[in-house]
């Protein structure tokens, strides 16, 4: 349902206007990082050969997962209700899942990409 303005009602009142230029604020500053570390710190580059192996991708983003989960379930005991939707292991299978699945794409990408090098013709010969 679309929010309706008064007359003299600023666009910095609109709560749903504010929230999407606050969000675009900080997604923009989130590019602005991400452009700046990978055509300027020259060691970025190793994480790019996480997709290249997809058990390594998946370990690491276990373990990223695992520390997000821990931050939840630390949060849950300060704020009570926070348990009330999802549980914390219900947050790590989520994860688990998610970073298995990208997993799963990136190995089938790797394995397309190794057989497109491959000749399709049997170069062997028939021995009569």
């Amino acid at each position: 349902m679309p929010v309706s303005q008064q007359p003299g009602q600023r666009w910095s009142r609109s709560p749903v206007l504010r929230t999407g230029a606050v969000t675009g604020v900080c997604l923009s500053a989130v590019l602005t990082a991400w452009l700046i570390v990978a055509n300027h710190v020259p060691r970025s580059a190793e994480f790019a050969r996480f997709l290249r192996s997809p058990g390594r991708l998946f370990s690491a983003g276990l373990t990223g997962w695992a520390v997000l989960t821990s931050t939840y379930l630390l949060m849950g005991l300060y704020f009570e209700r926070l348990y009330s939707r999802v549980t914390p292991f219900h947050v790590f299978i989520l994860g688990a899942v998610v970073y298995g699945f990208f997993a799963v794409i990136s190995w089938v990408t790797t394995l397309m990409f190794a057989a497109r090098q491959q000749p399709l013709a049997v170069t062997r010969r028939r021995i009569y």
